[in-house]
């Protein structure tokens, strides 16, 4: 039930992935204005007085909130309405301030969260300043007017009674209180719905630590780290093929790939450095130092390879251009952080990225090349084949393994992970979680 109204409530005001604060705000306060100008207006009908005079101004005032409603909600002008719905909230007070007895009548409460709503939708300095001098100076004017001029407000309508008095008190004073109390509550939802949404997309950018150091301090302090494995990987062939592509349809295409890989990464606890191009990087052992990253980032490269093979297949199948994809894993020293002031991105720096990328652009396609370092680490658990030196740009001759999948012992019937491997596994979280406590 809780979940449907919530659905219903986004469904009238719009909600945050689509709409702006802005958006949002007018649209909430513009259709509960109406809701509540067109139900409230049948409570005039109990005053034998001026009620007719009162249900006509709230209920063609409501009828107009609700248009402005529809046009902001439906036809996204909320940013031109702004005036026109502030100059419509006075010309209602100000209609209904003569025949509801003036400052002694009820309808007086409403300027004062009549400003709270010019205040909440302001979007900048200068139109908060010029709304409230507009509101200050209708409210002096009335009491002016009222002061100077009894005889002429005594014209609009008759003395009420004390009892008409006290039923237009009573229904009014509570009503402006629980008002007033709904725009609270409206502005800090709205508020929190927006800062998360601004959390989401922070935390998209950045691991949760280094977006909490980088509010709590406004910059990133670059941290040391003694073995990170590096992740390259690079789509072989694609290029040739996206020179025939439309431009929406290489961004599908890479967007259908790097999708599938962010997913595999992140089940392997790998964070996401950045993509150039075609090609895609990660790393393990960052933010977080841990012992099992290397393993880690070979069991993603062989589940993108997985990936890769079944998406060729399907490809060849339809009679649609195929690519391949190569990997490289590097693992050692390297310095991560965030650095600049503008557009920040979470990056990793040192020769250990270099060498990583050479073992990618060495590759075979198909296969996940590591360096001996990563070798090392990792030989326990998958089969590996060593290619010999292979001469890479810049680093020389550097011994690199082929991973040909996880060991025998360490697979079930089915070929999946058995609980062999899962306690190995858990035996370098173990160390994962003593160099987090001696940390």
């Amino acid at each position: 039930m809780r979940q449907f109204a919530v659905r219903l409530f986004f469904s009238l005001v719009g909600n945050v992935k689509e709409h702006s604060l802005e958006h949002r705000l007018f649209s909430t306060i513009s259709l509960i204005n109406g809701i509540a100008n067109i139900f409230g207006s049948f409570a005039y009908l109990l005053q034998p007085t001026t009620g007719m005079l009162q249900f006509g101004i709230n209920f063609i005032t409501g009828v107009l909130f609700l248009g402005m409603y529809f046009l902001s909600r439906f036809k996204m002008v909320y940013n031109a309405l702004y005036w026109p719905f502030n100059l419509l909230i006075l010309i209602f007070l100000v209609t209904l301030w003569f025949p509801s007895g003036g400052s002694q009548g009820g309808s007086s409460y409403y300027l004062i969260p009549a400003l709270m709503i010019a205040t909440i939708l302001s979007r900048n300095g200068l139109n908060t300043v010029m709304v409230f001098i507009l509101y200050l100076g209708t409210s002096v004017g009335l009491l002016l007017l009222e002061g100077m001029e009894p005889a002429w407000l005594a014209s609009w309508t008759t003395k009420p009674s004390s009892q008409e008095r006290f039923l237009d008190v009573l229904l009014n004073y509570p009503f402006v209180q629980l008002f007033s109390a709904a725009l609270v509550v409206i502005l800090a939802r709205n508020f929190h719905a927006e800062r998360e949404k601004s959390e989401r997309l922070l935390l998209n950018i950045l691991p949760v630590e280094i977006a909490d150091e980088l509010k709590r301090n406004d910059r990133v302090q670059p941290r040391n780290y003694e073995a990170v494995s590096v992740l390259f990987t690079d789509l072989v062939g694609f290029t040739k093929i996206a020179e025939h592509l439309k431009p929406d349809e290489l961004v599908h295409e890479l967007d259908s790939c790097f999708t599938s890989f962010d997913s595999i990464i992140k089940k392997h606890k790998l964070e996401k450095i950045k993509t150039i191009g075609d090609s895609y990087m990660c790393a393990g052992g960052v933010p977080h130092n841990n012992r099992s990253n290397p393993v880690d980032c070979v069991l993603a490269a062989l589940k993108m390879v997985n990936y890769m093979t079944k998406l060729k297949a399907e490809r060849e199948a339809k009679g649609l251009p195929v690519w391949e994809i190569r990997l490289g894993i590097h693992t050692g020293h390297l310095v991560a952080g965030v650095i600049g002031q503008e557009k920040f991105a979470y990056d990793i720096w040192g020769d250990t990225v270099n060498i990583a990328s050479r073992m990618e652009s060495s590759g075979i396609p198909m296969q996940v090349n590591i360096s001996r370092d990563t070798y090392e680490l990792v030989k326990d658990f998958f089969e590996c084949e060593y290619r010999g030196a292979v001469k890479a740009k810049n680093k020389g001759e550097i011994d690199m393994y082929l991973v040909r999948g996880v060991r025998a012992e360490f697979k079930g019937d089915d070929g999946r992970l058995n609980d062999s491997f899962t306690r190995r596994y858990l035996q370098m979280q173990a160390i994962n979680e003593e160099l987090t406590l001696s940390a």
